[in-house]
């Protein structure tokens, strides 16, 4: 069964108690955790909330600066994902996503030096949390400032290289609208993914990473879905939806949108077969 979840960065207006209170009501299996929305509202109060509500965390999204390209430094901001791995472990999170952090002045050569360094820092938290890691790539267009990472291959090298459960990808479909000549790629993917962010795109790509409602822009988002599960992915599709068409609209109008929408990408997944389950993005045993 294909698990859906809605990502609190969506619903940027909303407390920490709407989100949980309306994303339940419109029937979602779990949230996305925007991790400075649960601070704001109390650690403690969030996680026996979560826990009253009923949603599972799919993703606690997110950290990064790890090349120091931002004013807190890479230190002080690897300091900050090992604490919120922590706190991943306490909520029963299915993983944490993170950023690199971007190229700042360094060369790409140090900049992937600094992101290892930091991954490897990192890991023993994740294993010891039982939380994976998810890294994050994003569209070169959107990526200045946030991430070294700008294409699916060089990610999925990144993975191999490690061949660690601790560390995982976050693949959002606004960034790699993967069409059907690349599906083969996504397959390849389906057992390094931790969670898969939902985005539609219409325009070219941008840094307010403007995105539209499922269903309603060029993201072959049924193909995806499809081709993921059927290799085996059993994470959770994570509605993530933002921009300037998002600044102003009706929550409850978007949760209901994207779920009619979910529902009609993974109607033809549901009425074949189960698929052999890879929990790629379950707590690690």
């Amino acid at each position: 069964m294909a698990r859906l979840s809605m990502n609190q960065l969506t619903t940027y207006r909303w407390s920490f108690e709407e989100d949980l209170l309306h994303c339940r009501d419109a029937g979602y299996d779990g949230i996305g955790v925007w991790v400075r929305k649960l601070r704001d509202f109390g650690e403690e109060r969030a996680a026996e909330m979560l826990l009253e509500s009923g949603l599972a965390v799919a993703n606690v999204s997110w950290e990064g600066g790890f090349t120091g390209a931002d004013a807190a430094g890479s230190e002080e901001n690897i300091a900050a994902a090992q604490d919120t791995l922590q706190l991943c472990g306490e909520l029963g999170a299915e993983c944490l996503t993170i950023h690199s952090g971007g190229r700042n002045s360094h060369t790409n050569r140090h900049a992937g030096r600094l992101l290892r360094a930091a991954l490897d820092r990192l890991l023993p938290y994740a294993e010891a949390a039982r939380v994976p890691i998810a890294i994050e790539p994003m569209h070169a267009a959107c990526a200045e400032g946030w991430t070294i990472l700008t294409s699916l291959p060089e990610t999925l090298q990144l993975l191999e290289e490690y061949r660690s459960p601790a560390l995982r990808m976050a693949l959002d479909t606004y960034h790699f609208p993967i069409e059907a000549a690349d599906w083969p790629l996504l397959r390849e993917l389906a057992g390094y993914l931790a969670v898969v962010h939902l985005g539609d795109v219409d325009q070219p790509h941008d840094v307010d990473q403007s995105r539209v409602p499922l269903g309603e822009g060029q993201a072959p988002l049924a193909g995806i879905v499809q081709t993921l599960v059927e290799a085996g992915y059993a994470g959770f599709f994570d509605v993530k939806l933002m921009g300037p068409a998002f600044d102003a609209v009706d929550y409850h109008g978007v949760l209901r949108q994207s779920r009619r929408a979910f529902t009609r990408l993974t109607a033809d997944v549901l009425s074949e077969p189960t698929p052999t389950r890879i929990d790629a993005c379950k707590v690690i045993s």
